[in-house]
Order: structure tokens, then sequence, then C-alpha cells
């Protein structure tokens, strides 16, 4: 029963609040348990972690110029959430045009000391067959760490989570954390589906318009993140205002263009006149 009770994390994940502020009795297990977002603060990119390969890295080994992060802190034995969460994370990617490694990139951290590469090398393999992009083996990196690096991530991150030592079980939020390609926090997404479409725009946002095409740019641009309903939404305003922009240029471009046919005309008539 316990771990049914563990389980009910979902329902947190869909809520940015703390597990206390929450109005209804709050089981003992997920008193601590939630997300306090820390938008644009940096991430101690020099915490040390073991790859999948049980090579030593730091955080920092896996960001680089250009490419944004999705970040994700799961436990490997976990036997439901993260399972649901890594594979809607799996679904949305699916969606996208770009792949991890290439334009982006996925760092999985175990929040359990006790985890072993070995484990994560397993896991890693199940979560990049279901892919189905095997390219994506060099940017999809699954991480185990001490309690230190694991604690000093997930506190510079706001994700608080909770062991049960009678289930041996983490109870913890469903979020998924989209960092720029300097270590900052950019967005948090709840729940365990991700729409292709708000990953895309995430992951633009989190580049900084650095991957993507002028048109998704400009379609970043007309959009804003709406934290109640955990989605993009298009901005009335941002959307007027591009529309005025449009209409300047065009009106811009026609005048132009009248000026330069008025300006030939008259270049041809006086070269008739001197003929």
């Amino acid at each position: 029963m316990r771990a049914v009770i563990l389980a009910a994390t979902v329902a947190l994940a869909l809520s940015p609040a703390r597990a206390q502020d929450r109005t209804e009795p709050v089981p003992k297990p997920l008193a601590h348990v939630g997300v306090t977002e820390h938008l644009g603060q940096p991430l101690p990119l020099d915490l040390a972690f073991a790859d999948e390969d049980g090579r030593p890295v730091t955080l920092g080994a896996f960001f680089g110029p250009g490419r944004p992060v999705i970040l994700t802190l799961n436990y490997y034995r976990c036997p439901m959430l993260c399972t649901y969460e890594l594979n809607g994370l799996v679904q949305g990617m699916k969606g996208l045009p770009w792949t991890a490694g290439s334009e982006f990139d996925v760092v999985t951290v175990s929040i359990d000391p006790r985890e072993r590469p070995e484990l994560a090398a397993a896991k890693k393999r199940t979560y990049i067959e279901g892919y189905g992009r095997p390219a994506a083996a060099s940017g999809w990196h699954f991480l185990t760490g001490s309690s230190a690096s694991i604690e000093g991530l997930a506190r510079a991150a706001g994700f608080e989570y909770e062991y049960d030592r009678e289930t041996d079980q983490y109870g913890h939020a469903a979020v998924i954390l989209l960092v720029t390609p300097d270590g900052h926090v950019s967005r948090y997404l709840y729940g365990v589906q991700f729409e292709p479409d708000t990953l895309k725009l995430a992951l633009l946002e989190a580049s900084r318009g650095k991957i993507g095409s002028a048109l998704e740019r400009f379609i970043l641009y007309c959009y804003h993140y709406d934290a109640g309903r955990g989605r993009y939404s298009l901005a009335a305003m941002k959307i007027m205002r591009a529309g005025a922009a449009l209409s300047v240029l065009i009106l811009g471009t026609a005048v132009s263009g009248l000026w330069i046919r008025d300006r030939r005309r008259r270049r041809e008539s006086a070269e008739s006149v001197r003929s």
C-alpha cells in the first residue's frame, strides 16, 4: 500500500506547488516533495558524477555552445513514475525534427546514490532503443553520483524529493528542466507526457534562438509559456506587433517599388527626348 501512496506523486507532478502548500492532507512520504522553480539560475556544472560507462564526468561536460539540455532527475529502480515520465519524454522527442546529440542533449541523473553505472547503462540501452534513433546514444547521458552531488544538483534545480525507508522508494515530482547551453534553468515542464510542439518551443527558448529555422524562431516570438496550462500559447500582443511590423514592411516594399518604377520611367523619358 505504501508503494501505491508514493505512486500518487503523479498528482504532484501536475503542479509546481510544494506538497505542504496543498490544502488536502498530504501523506507523510510526500510531505517534502515538490518543485520550487529557479528560473534563470545557474546549475553547478562542476558537480562530479559517473556516466553510464563508469567514467568520472562533471555535469558541465554535457553543456556546450548552441545546444540546450533537457535535464531529468529520476532513479533507475523506480517502479512507476520515472518510467512514465521517461517514456513520455521519448514519445515527445520522437515528434521533433531534431535528434538528441545533434541539436540538443539529454541528461538523466539518478537521485539514488546507491545506484551504479551498470544500471544506468541498462536504462540507456532501453531508452535509446525505444527512441529509435541510434545516433542519440551520444546525446542522451545517464548519470549516477554521490549523495553530495545529487543533493547539490537537486537543490540548485529546486527539485525536492523524499526517501521512504519502509518502501525503499523515493517520492518525487515528474518534471523535466530545459537548460540553456551555459547551464541556466530556462523552463520547467511538468507531467508524464510532453507534446512535441511544447518541447520544440521550450528547446528554442532554452537555446535563445540558436537552433531551428528562422520561421521557427519567429513562431516562438509569437508564443508565451502559460504556466497554468503547462504549455505555450499564442500571445495576442506579440502577434499584433508582428502583424504591424509585417504591414510596415509590405507597405515600405510597395512604396519602394513604385518609387523605383517612377524613376525608371523618368529616365527612359529623358533618354527618349535626347535621342
